[in-house]
């Protein structure tokens, strides 16, 4: 089996994978979610490389990270950094490209849905999800109170780390990698996910019917996927 390193995107903490750790730890798993730094109101404004140290510090041995959405830049990073990473799953999640932040792969599709529901702060330094969009973008097939309780979670997000682009990423391309697109997603175009993920082999690339947040949604389906992608 393996160790399994879960790692949360925009907005979100570690809660967000409350129901996916049980299902891979009975399948025999040794797995972990961390919150990445910046969850509070007052922690400092992290950077890119302190998300990506947060994730190394949590990879003492070889360790599969699974990255969600945004979250797909930070364990990119770590495994640049040269964290002790076995392989690389992007959950409907960003694949950085050298030279490029976050923020520059979102203008490289036509249509990106979650822009006009980002609300800046005054100093421009976090964002959140204006309320009344947070369902539609994030949660449109989750139960309505999981759905309720998880919108009521989310945090403010630091925004430097997304305007952070990574020099190379030739060592997170020679690693073994997985994705999973959501069809259903309404956050991240389905359309751009694939893209993303185009010149990878077709069976390296998994397709959930779901939206944005599979870990809420299809939590049995999606530590299914997880579980054979991190040993096949």
């Amino acid at each position: 089996m393996a160790r399994i390193l879960l790692v949360h995107g925009s907005c979100h903490g570690a809660w967000c994978w409350d129901l996916v750790l049980p299902r891979l730890r009975a399948l025999g798993h040794d797995v972990e979610a961390i919150d990445l730094p910046g969850r509070l109101p007052d922690d400092p404004d992290p950077t890119l490389d302190d998300h990506a140290r947060s994730i190394s510090d949590a990879c003492p041995e070889p360790t599969v990270l699974v990255g969600h959405s945004a979250g797909g830049y930070p364990i990119t990073a770590a495994a640049e950094a040269g964290a002790s990473v076995s392989r690389l799953i992007y959950l409907c999640a960003y694949v950085p490209r050298a030279g490029l932040g976050l923020a520059d792969m979102r203008r490289l599709w036509p249509e990106q849905p979650l822009v006009p529901s980002i609300r800046l702060s005054e100093d421009r330094q976090r964002f959140t999800i204006d309320p009344g969009m947070v369902r539609h973008h994030f949660y449109a097939d989750v139960p309505a109170p999981l759905a309720k309780d998880a919108a009521a979670r989310l945090c403010p997000e630091p925004v430097v780390p997304q305007l952070t682009p990574l020099p190379a990423t030739t060592r997170a391309e020679a690693l073994p990698r997985r994705y999973i697109v959501c069809r259903q997603d309404n956050a991240i175009p389905p359309d751009f996910q694939r893209e993303m993920s185009a010149d990878w082999p077709r069976a390296h690339v998994t397709e959930l019917d779901t939206s944005h947040s599979p870990f809420l949604s299809a939590p049995d389906r999606l530590a299914a996927l997880l579980d054979r992608m991190a040993t096949d």
